[in-house]
This record gives structure tokens, C-alpha cells and sequence, in this order.
């Protein structure tokens, strides 16, 4: 048996005794999400990722649970809370956030869309009632989709994918037509494969698997070419230990752990269209984190069974790489497609979602055998070190200047190493001019929010540059960090360190929850034989944070407090024996 179809098996069990039973309950039928202990319609957590285990179970011969009547009447059950679940108008609503939402429809179509496929072609008769419902629900979702919106980048995508399987499976040519609207909008993507939420470790392989099918349901083959050029560039961004590079992420899985499962499909369908030896690589190294066998629009047992290629190496794989230094989005011309901003008409603001100006910007990616490092701007961590088993998450700088990170702007490589900087600006502002006054100001009560404050004529501009150069050592790393101007700016360095492991040494004070302010002294962090020292603290004075600088409790984070001017160098060293 594929080893895709023995996880979809362990998974089996584990949904039948989650589903709600009590014929009295709001959710019977529906299967209760171990995050929040509700039943929920939702692609994610909710009832149609077990589904879609259940139908893939059902359909192949291979599993033990191949045509269970149990099953069957269960997943009936299932299709019916489905329905039940549905709004008027066709969509779900997730049951955590985004109610009556088209691009969650979306998500659950594109799941729920090859659990019918499967069903009408390999699970019988006795699968009938259950694969009735799943059309049903399909094809009352074809108002919302072909009129709806969505609120961030990749939702596009996600729409594409469900309106071409409706088109597949209804004829809706007002499906395609609609996907063509959606796609006009052109990829956001630069050259070198980075998707606009920088997001490796959950939006990337949304992205990649969504156009992947859109590509082949709309008959769009160069819809590929982004998928391709993002998968290049994973191949670069993967840590030793199987985790996908997240320091710098514009969404939640901003600094989580998240390995390259959720790419293994990607990876083996490009794999075989491409007959790509690297790609059959990552798509093997995924598939041995895979633990589950996906969220319903990418359960990979559906997908296997309905195109059964997958279910085979595509070529002989490739060494993925281990021993670089890449800049990504080096030749990016980011700066141009910023000052074109102005002419875009929104002002800057966008209702329930993100511009997402840090698109483009350059990171580079070191690895050495066991150690990887992160050099990123537009991020509150500008760098960020492993060495086989020890992690040094992130290091920040942040200010009184204007409360918070201090995001690096640019980086530029140097000989050895890369050169950041970070520049704020902060002014005041002068009264709005009589000519541009509204009527209230003469009357008896003036609201603040009725003046034109964009009007104000801007007084006493300061500005606060904070420059890091990040270089390899012969034995580590070591940051330099310096500002200057204003003087007697309250600064906080910030060392995100992982939770596990033995920390030891250093002259430490507790701060804050997982805080300590790093007074000097040599730190050393060690784990199963792996270790780094780090020098470089400092107390200059004695704030325990800085307003708005919020720092992770799950991690352990040394403090070094500084004052402008400044310039502090914080070595690294790094035990011999990680990169054997």
C-alpha cells in the first residue's frame, strides 16, 4: 500500500469518533474539530477534511475500510450535516471567522469537488446517497462563487480552482468566465517564485496546488509557471531537519514550525508534468513528514487515487541542495513597483485585508550541511541561525523612535556577508489651513475625525537609521549593529531563542514572561550534542520592553538595551561537530 493510503487509514477511526451522533444537537452528522470542540463545515478542521479521508477510504481496494457499510452510512450522515450547514445562498461560514464567505465555499468546493469525482467513479452504489448530497452542495455553491469576492491574494487562486471544477462538473461556463476575471488580475509573483504573503509555510502551497488545478481545469497550462518557479525556490528553504524557512512569513505561520508536507502534492504533480528529478526529491522528503493526509481541498489520498500516476516516482530524484547562499528577489525591482503605489488610487488602506508592501523584498538563505541561515528585510527578524539542534530564532532591534520593530529595509550583499538598514521617519504636524477647514470647526463642538488632517503641513522631521551587518565567521556569525541619530533613543536588541535546549551561562535578569535582560557575559545554548555561544550584552539602561515590541512566551528572548549612539557586535559560535 502507498504510504499515503496507510496514513488516510489512521485517520479513519479517529473521525468516527469525533462525529456527533445526538440526533438532537445543531451539528448531527457533523464531526467535531479537536481545536474547539464544535462541528464546522470549514476546509481545515472541519467536517469535509474527514470526509474526504472517509471517501478515499471507501474507494480504494487497498484500505481496510474499503466499501464499510458503517463508513457509508456515516459519511452519509456527514453529506447531510453538509447540507444542513450551508446558507441560503450557497456558502459556509467557517465557524471561527469570514461568515457567508465565498473563498472558504471556495476552499471546501475544491475538497469536496474530488471527494464527488471519487465517489461517482469507484465507491458503487452504496456510495450513492452520499455522492448525491456532495453534488448537491456543489452545485448550490455556484451563485456565491461565480459573484463573490474575496480578502487576500491567494483567495484568488483558491476561487479559480472551485470555479473550474464546477465548470468540469456542471458545464457552468459562467464558472470559467468568472475565473478569467479573477485571473486578468496577473500572478503575483516575483521572478524568482515568492508569492505576495511570503508565507512558507501555509499560503505558498495554497497558492501552488490551487493553480495547479485551475491550470488543467481551465485549460491554462502556463498557469504553471508560477507554481514552478515558486517550487524552485522552496528547494532553498527548507532547514536541515525538514522545517520550511518561516522568519519572515507576512501571515500567521509567521515564526511556526511547519515542515514541506503541505507541498508534497505540489511537488508530485509538477513532478510528473515535468518529470523533474528535483521536484520527485522534495515531493519524497515531504511525504515522510506527512502525518495527515492533508485539508480537504488537498487530501493527497483523493488525489492519488482519482490520478493514479501520482501514485508512482515520476523520474529518479535528485539531491536537493545543502551546502548554498542565494539572495532571493536580489534583482527584484521593488522600489519601482512601491512609488507606483501612489497612483493606485486606495490611498494606502484596503478593508479587510493587507497591501502586503514587503512583497519582493530580498532574503538570503545560508546553508551549510546542518546549519541554515536567514538574512530577510521587511521583517521584524532580520536574521536568524540553525545549527543542528540548537535554533537561534530571530534577532530585532526595536525603539522608542516610533514604538516598536525596526524593520530593515534593504539588504545588500557584501563580501562575506549582507548589510541591512532600516530607516523611520517621524514628524509633526501644524494646524490645518483655514482654507481647507471644514464647517464644524466654527460651531460649537469640532470632532477631531472631521478635520482634514492629511492638510497639516508637516513641522520637524526626524529621522532614525539603524544599520546591520550580518557576515560568516570562521567558527559562526557575527551582527553588528549601529544607530546614531536621534541621540538618547531608547533601543532594546532582541535574541528569540528556542524553548528546548539547555541554556546556560551569561549575566541574566528576568524581565518580562521569558524575557531576560543580557547584562554581558558569554550565553551558551546546547542541544543532543549541538551548541552556540554568544557574546554581546549590554545595560545601558533598564526598560524591560519596548511599547509595541511584543516578544514570543513560548521562546526564551535575551534583552540587550542600548542607548544612541551605538554599536554592538554579538558573535556566534558554533560547535564543530553540526555539519559533519
Amino acid at each position: 500500500m502507498h504510504p499515503v493510503f496507510a496514513i488516510n487509514d489512521e485517520w479513519v477511526q479517529k473521525g468516527l469518533e469525533r462525529q456527533v451522533l445526538d440526533r438532537e444537537s445543531r451539528y448531527y452528522g457533523g464531526v467535531i474539530s479537536p481545536d474547539n470542540g464544535l462541528a464546522s463545515p470549514n476546509h481545515s478542521t472541519g467536517t469535509p477534511v474527514t470526509m474526504a479521508v472517509w471517501a478515499a477510504a471507501l474507494c480504494n481496494p487497498a484500505s481496510r475500510y474499503y466499501r464499510d457499510r458503517e463508513l457509508i452510512g456515516r459519511l452519509e450522515l456527514a453529506a447531510g450535516y453538509m447540507l444542513r450547514a450551508q446558507h441560503p445562498d450557497g456558502t459556509i461560514s467557517p465557524g471561527f471567522t469570514n461568515f457567508h464567505s465565498p473563498p472558504d465555499t471556495a476552499f471546501v468546493v475544491v475538497g469536496y469537488a474530488q471527494v464527488c469525482q471519487l465517489l461517482e467513479r469507484d465507491g458503487g452504489e452504496e456510495t450513492a446517497q452520499a455522492a448525491r448530497d456532495v453534488r448537491l452542495f456543489l452545485r448550490r455553491t455556484i451563485p456565491a462563487l461565480v459573484s463573490g469576492g474575496c480578502h487576500t491574494p491567494n483567495h484568488r487562486w483558491v476561487l479559480c480552482a472551485a470555479l473550474g471544477f464546477l465548470r468540469q462538473l456542471f458545464g457552468a461556463r459562467e464558472a470559467a468566465e468568472r475565473a478569467e476575471q479573477w485571473l486578468a488580475e496577473g500572478m503575483d509573483i516575483t521572478p524568482d517564485g515568492e508569492w505576495t504573503e511570503r508565507s512558507n509555510g501555509i499560503y505558498n502551497a495554497v497558492s501552488d496546488m490551487m493553480l495547479a488545478h485551475a491550470a488543467r481545469l481551465l485549460g491554462r497550462p502556463e498557469l504553471l509557471e508560477p507554481v514552478r518557479a515558486n517550487l524552485r525556490m522552496m528547494t532553498y528553504l527548507i532547514h536541515p531537519d525538514g522545517d520550511v524557512v518561516t522568519d519572515y512569513s507576512g501571515r500567521q505561520d509567521f515564526g511556526q514550525r511547519h515542515d514541506l508536507s503541505s507541498y508534497y502534492l505540489p511537488y508530485a504533480m509538477l513532478a510528473h508534468e515535468d518529470a523533474d528529478p528535483q521536484f520527485q526529491a522534495a515531493a519524497e522528503l515531504a511525504l515522510g513528514f506527512m502525518k495527515h493526509p492533508g485539508s480537504a481541498p488537498a487530501n493527497a489520498a483523493v488525489r492519488l487515487l482519482l490520478d493514479e500516476r501520482l501514485q508512482h516516482r515520476a523520474v529518479e530524484p535528485a539531491a536537493l541542495p545543502t551546502e548554498y547562499r542565494v539572495l532571493i528577489n536580489g534583482d527584484f525591482p521593488r522600489e519601482r513597483y512601491l512609488a507606483e503605489m501612489g497612483g493606485a488610487g486606495h490611498q494606502g488602506r484596503i478593508v479587510y485585508s493587507r497591501l502586503h508592501p514587503d512583497f519582493g523584498a530580498p532574503v538570503a538563505r545560508i546553508r551549510h550541511g546542518r546549519t541554515s541561515a536567514t538574512v530577510s528585510a521587511e521583517t521584524p527578524s532580520f536574521f536568524a541561525l540553525r545549527h543542528g539542534a540548537v535554533r537561534l530564532l530571530g534577532v530585532q532591534a526595536a525603539s522608542y523612535f516610533e514604538p516598536g520593530f525596526v524593520p530593515m529595509n534593504r539588504l545588500t550583499p557584501t563580501e562575506n556577508g549582507y548589510l541591512l538598514a532600516g530607516e523611520q521617519q517621524k514628524g509633526y504636524f501644524g494646524p490645518v489651513p483655514s482654507s481647507h477647514l471644514p464647517p464644524t470647526a466654527g460651531e460649537p463642538v469640532s470632532p477631531w475625525y472631521l478635520l482634514p488632517h492629511h492638510r497639516r503641513p508637516q513641522t520637524h522631521l526626524q529621522r532614525h537609521r539603524v544599520e546591520a551587518e550580518v557576515r560568516e565567521t570562521e567558527d559562526g556569525w557575527e551582527v553588528a549593529i549601529r544607530a546614531s541619530e536621534p541621540e538618547e533613543t531608547v533601543t532594546q536588541l532582541s535574541l528569540v531563542l528556542a524553548a528546548d535546549g539547555v541554556l546556560s551561562g551569561g549575566d541574566l535578569d528576568p524581565a518580562e514572561a521569558g524575557t531576560w535582560l543580557w547584562k554581558g557575559g558569554t550565553v551558551r545554548l546546547e542541544a543532543d550534542g549541538d551548541w552556540m555561544e554568544i557574546e554581546g550584552g549590554a545595560l545601558e539602561h533598564t526598560a524591560k520592553t519596548v511599547r509595541e515590541a511584543n516578544y514570543p512566551a513560548n521562546c526564551r528572548t535575551l534583552l540587550i538595551n542600548l542607548v544612541t549612539p551605538f554599536e554592538r557586535r554579538i558573535r556566534i559560535r558554533l560547535s564543530p561537530s553540526a555539519d559533519v
